[in-house]
This record gives C-alpha cells, sequence and structure tokens, in this order.
C-alpha cells in the first residue's frame, strides 16, 4: 500500500496544531495507520535594521524575527482518508504538501 507523507508548515503554531488534530481525527476515523505529528525544528529568521536610516547619531538596531514551525504526518494512501484530507478547510498562514510514496 502507498504512504502520504503530510507536511504542514505556519507562522501560527495554533493554527497549524488545529489543521494538525483534524488530519489525526480524519486518519483515527477511518482507520488507517499513522505515525506524528512529529514536531520538526522551528526555522527562525532574524532581520536587523538600522534605527536611524540616515546613519546619523548612534548605531542602534532593531531586530524582527519570524518564526516558521513545522510538523510531519506519516500515514496510509487510503482513498477514503485522501478524500477527506483534501476538504480540510486550511487558513492561509497554513501551507500543507502531500506527497504519495510507494
Amino acid at each position: 500500500m502507498q504512504k502520504a507523507r503530510i507536511r504542514l508548515s505556519s507562522t501560527d503554531p495554533k493554527k497549524l496544531d488545529e489543521v494538525c488534530k483534524q488530519i489525526v481525527a480524519i486518519a483515527e476515523r477511518t482507520g488507517v495507520k499513522k505515525s506524528g505529528p512529529v514536531p520538526l525544528p522551528t526555522r527562525r529568521i532574524v532581520i536587523p535594521t538600522k534605527k536611524a536610516p540616515d546613519g546619523e547619531g548612534t548605531i542602534t538596531w532593531d531586530k524582527w524575527e519570524l518564526r516558521v514551525h513545522k510538523r510531519l504526518i506519516d500515514m496510509e494512501a487510503d482513498e477514503r482518508a485522501m478524500r477527506q484530507i483534501m476538504r480540510v478547510q486550511v487558513p492561509e498562514e497554513v501551507s500543507i504538501e502531500i506527497e504519495l510514496k510507494t
């Protein structure tokens, strides 16, 4: 049987966990084997910018940070389960990738 690898990423961890719970609930309802959600390392993107744009005065910096949270779910690619996963309402902030493997 084929396996489905579902990768989820978002800047909002609460919305990411909500989508993960929906996918896990679908897997339990349909009775397919699953593993996860596995939390992957959070990616931190830090952008330092100077406060004074003209270069006059003391050099002080602002630091802006963006955190990208990721989750990984592996499950059997059952046709009923995959159809239900395709119907899940995914918020704008959450990115989802589904990869089928043999």
